[in-house]
């Protein structure tokens, strides 16, 4: 196996550990992000996300594994999004939104983003689209 190969390969294994630095970069950008929790009825399980990236997620027996675990799922995503060479999200307490823009929906269109922005944990269509752009580099 060539050398470009292996080198090829190890970026690609996800089991691989990340580069020193990229990880302290992750720990602190994640490290900002916030983390909604919820607690699943008769199991008893925790379930958690992060606000800025409402599709990382992690679990737990208790609140506290649960935060430590999803803390652990942001870690990794942001480094991933480094490495990549893309721009993480920017943490919810950074920045004052102080602009405005209106999207004109059909009934039938605002039915399905509310939906779907409810079902992924986010607390009104705004903060959907604007996570969900944002994240596709948009």
């Amino acid at each position: 196996m060539s050398d470009k190969s292996r080198k090829s390969k190890k970026k690609s294994d996800p089991a691989r550990p990340f580069d020193a630095t990229v990880l302290e970069q992750a720990k602190r950008i994640a490290g900002q992000y916030q983390i909604v929790v919820h607690h699943e009825g008769e199991e008893g399980y925790w379930y958690g996300h992060g606000l800025e990236l409402p599709l990382t997620m992690g679990g737990g027996k208790t609140a506290q594994a649960c935060i430590k675990d999803t803390q652990k799922a942001l870690v990794a995503s942001v480094a991933t999004t480094i490495e990549r060479g893309e721009t993480p999200s920017m943490p919810a307490k950074q920045g004052r939104r102080t602009q405005q823009v209106n999207v004109r929906l059909t009934d039938e269109e605002k039915a399905v983003l509310t939906a779907t922005a409810k079902a992924r944990g986010f607390k009104g269509l705004g903060d959907y689209l604007r996570s969900t752009a944002l994240s596709r580099g948009a």
